[in-house]
């Protein structure tokens, strides 16, 4: 190689990175046309290149400096410069330059402008932060719908972590409830770039249902060709069970409605029946038709009894409200719950707290939802097996300033969970046929609700049940 080619540095006036040719003092001895603009100097007015890098990186911008000088090994540092009262973001790179035509060893600079890069790394970071820390599930796929990407929510929600995730098709959660003409309608939508929204039934790791409503956008890139897809779920799970309760509810009201009818059409007919048998056991001497007419009364009587839970449930409370003391009606329940005879042998524990206030109920009514109860559990226990297991009936309240939550337990047999959804629904019950009406905890749960309250139930095979009433204080 020719040694002696004389070399001229208006050949980086072509770059578009600032360059600069600086010596061992960090004077800056030449300069390209990009870096002219930017400074605005003219290559015979001597300028110390380390005075435009921001304070705090001078230093070891310095240190590179030097080490590559003595060392004749090129070093980078990402930093800013100081230029027109502005910051600019740059990536210096010093690079040792050796020519016999400037009489003194010189450094090349090099300083690239990524401002943009880096305001594109923030939008970056902000974008990563909000969807990480997001409450709704998130989750980008590559074109053939393997997820690339899954946020915290995404992972809390389905019980998958990340690593079961990624590189997998979404299908790995799916219920297969959906239509496979369902999935192509959106697979349609989403490759044409345009944006699909629908409602769907996933499948926790558990085997749990989640409900969302998904929004699957395409990512497009810069020449506007889809290379991706972007997915945010949106929980329904509250939303479909307040749907139920509402239905429910609606159910409950329809079925109080039929019920008042109901009750005042048999209610006369079966008050005649019931005068008549009592008429005919007075004149017959017959132990044949006695037996038979007494078979017929006890059916009366059970009738009538389901005819007055009904109106109980049915019919606009003629009572007002009244401040009661909760804890009083629970004692009352529980006392008239020991006198029978199934109670005999069962032990009835009272945990309740001396901070619960007084609460605006109706003390009868009240009390009639606690012997329903009471009374249920009491059969549970007498119908279960002896294990030797100890029959116990618990009853708790508490207080937490906004409202009373009282909680019954039994150490009964339990209810299976196919009928745990049903306890609250009219004309239901697990026992015997004869052994009860189903109305009892039906009338109950309309008495709860219509002190703003809430019963709910819990309950595990072989192990027992548990009520849990909430009423509101104020």
């Amino acid at each position: 190689m020719n040694e002696n080619v004389t070399f001229d540095f208006s050949l980086f006036d072509g770059f578009q990175d600032m360059c600069f040719l600086i010596n061992e003092n960090g004077n800056i001895k030449f300069l390209n046309k990009s870096s002219n603009s930017y400074l605005d100097l003219s290559n015979n007015k001597t300028e110390i290149f380390f005075d435009y890098i921001e304070l705090c990186d001078r230093s070891k911008a310095e240190r590179l400096f030097k080490d590559s000088f003595s060392t004749d090994h090129s070093s980078e540092i990402e930093t800013r410069l100081f230029i027109k009262k502005n910051f600019i973001n740059v990536k210096l790179a010093f690079v040792p330059f050796a020519s016999n035509g400037f009489g003194e060893k010189l450094t090349l600079v090099t300083a690239r402008d990524i401002s943009e890069e880096k305001k594109k790394e923030i939008d970056l970071i902000r974008f990563f932060n909000v969807a990480e820390n997001t409450v709704n599930p998130l989750q980008i796929t590559d074109l053939n719908g393997k997820m690339i990407y899954v946020n915290k929510a995404f992972e809390i929600s389905s019980g998958y972590s990340k690593e079961e995730l990624l590189g997998k098709n979404p299908k790995v959660f799916g219920s297969g409830k959906k239509s496979s003409k369902f999935w192509d309608k959106m697979w349609d939508t989403i490759s044409s770039g345009k944006v699909w929204v629908g409602e769907v039934e996933n499948l926790k790791k558990g085997g749990e249902p989640f409900f969302t409503q998904l929004l699957i956008s395409p990512i497009l890139d810069k020449n506007g060709k889809v290379s991706g897809y972007f997915g945010i779920h949106r929980d329904l799970t509250d939303k479909r069970t307040l749907e139920r309760q509402l239905i429910h509810t609606q159910k409950m009201e329809s079925i109080g409605t039929l019920a008042a009818g109901i009750a005042h059409e048999v209610g006369n007919p079966l008050a005649s029946i019931s005068a008549l048998v009592q008429v005919a056991q007075r004149v017959t001497t017959d132990p044949f038709v006695n037996e038979k007419l007494g078979l017929v009364k006890s059916q009366v009587t059970r009738i009538s009894k389901i005819i007055r839970d009904l109106v109980d449930f049915s019919r606009p409370s003629n009572y007002e409200l009244a401040l009661t003391d909760i804890n009083k009606v629970i004692h009352e329940a529980v006392e008239i719950t020991k006198v029978g005879t199934k109670a005999k042998d069962i032990i009835f524990e009272t945990d309740l707290t001396k901070e619960a206030p007084m609460l605006p109920l109706i003390a009868d009514q009240t009390q009639q939802v606690f012997v329903n109860i009471l009374l249920n559990a009491v059969d549970a226990i007498a119908e279960k097996k002896r294990t030797g297991k100890l029959d116990k009936i618990s009853v708790k309240s508490e207080s937490d300033g906004d409202e009373v939550t009282l909680t019954f337990s039994d150490t009964g047999p339990g209810i299976k969970e196919e009928h745990i959804n049903k306890v609250f629904e009219p004309f239901f019950t697990t026992k015997k046929e004869g052994k009860g009406t189903g109305l009892g905890l039906w009338v109950s749960y309309g008495i709860v609700k219509s002190f703003q309250g809430d019963i709910k139930i819990k309950s595990k095979l072989n192990e027992g049940t548990t009520f849990i009433i909430k009423l509101p204080i104020s």
